[in-house]
């Protein structure tokens, strides 16, 4: 007959739990070996499950970002002239890269001091950008007790 502790280490060694995780499976199942290997497994594989969900909701953010980056422009105008359009994921990936290489950080910035004292500027863009106030007072609804700005 095999002790407790030589069935939680089986435990252990089969399924890579802890030794409180396998002490307690193994007293749920009084001390079945087999049968506290199937309620682990059976965690682990709802864990894994609940991991993958997880990891798709993810995934599937990311994409409605990059979706969303690549229809909203950035635009590097002079006066009334658009110099360069652009994605907004590519100016991410640009800020991105220059925060890992310093060389490219110093050219970046030299850039934008550049740009800035030659009258440049960024215009961010999105198509359908037709923002309206949720809430509008007319003129003729206001209140006469009000002060007039």
């Amino acid at each position: 007959m095999t002790s407790d502790l030589e069935k939680i280490d089986l435990l252990r060694a089969r399924l890579g739990v802890s030794y409180k995780e396998a002490k307690e499976a193994l007293d749920a199942a009084s001390g079945d070996v087999v049968q506290a290997l199937i309620k682990l497994e059976e965690k682990n594989r709802n864990w894994g499950e609940k991991l993958q969900g997880k990891s798709n909701e993810v995934i599937g953010q990311v994409k409605a970002l990059v979706e969303k980056g690549q229809k909203t422009k950035i635009k590097i105008k002079k006066d009334d002239n658009t110099v360069v359009e652009f994605p907004a994921t590519l100016g991410a990936l640009g800020v991105l890269g220059a925060m890992a290489s310093t060389p490219v950080l110093i050219v970046g910035a030299l850039g934008t001091i550049a740009g800035l004292a030659n009258n440049y500027r960024l215009e961010f863009s999105e198509p359908g950008d037709n923002w309206q106030p949720e809430v509008e007072i007319p003129e003729d609804d206001r209140r006469e007790d009000y002060p007039k700005h």
